[in-house]
């Protein structure tokens, strides 16, 4: 299985580029596992509502032309639906038993997915209604498609 962790904005905090690189490292026996990023849309502090959909749409752009027509899309979204990691384990091993060798994780920017991502995405994957750094987001994303992998094998990580 081939799973991709597409993101936007560049990581600059030295714990979160290591936390990934371990979980990516982890990860490898096991999938094979990549992390695209992509820069995100420069754009002024305050924007109105038409400037943020331009930006998002900018971004979903190049999103979008990192996905592959064949691949399972699972968006991260304020409104998506809530997981257990269990369910997470569940999701992927269902998607691998019936053919799906490709999956996509999108992160997007600080303003959030273009509509355009959100109607790719097959799946909705929310982490709760708090809100979190989306760069926090891409290490915590990691680390549960880890343990999602552990439990599928029935491995004891994730206790």
């Amino acid at each position: 299985m081939f799973i991709q962790l597409i993101s936007v904005g560049k990581l600059k905090e030295k714990y979160l580029v290591q936390g990934i690189a371990e979980y990516s490292k982890r990860l490898a026996p096991y999938v094979k596992f990549q992390v695209t990023e992509l820069s995100d849309e420069q754009a002024p502090e305050k924007m109105s509502d038409a400037e943020v959909e331009q930006v998002k749409d900018r971004e979903g752009e190049r999103i979008l032309a990192q996905v592959k027509p064949d691949a399972h899309v699972v968006a991260l979204a304020i409104n998506g639906q809530l997981w257990s990691s269990e369910d997470l384990a569940a999701h992927i091993d269902k998607l691998g038993t019936y053919g799906t060798s490709h999956v996509v994780f999108i992160i997007g920017g600080s303003n959030g997915l273009s509509d355009a991502v959100l109607r790719r995405a097959q799946t909705k994957l929310s982490f709760g209604r708090m809100t979190l750094p989306h760069q926090l987001m891409r290490l915590v994303l990691v680390e549960q498609i880890y343990r999602a992998v552990k439990i599928n094998r029935g491995e004891p990580y994730h206790k």
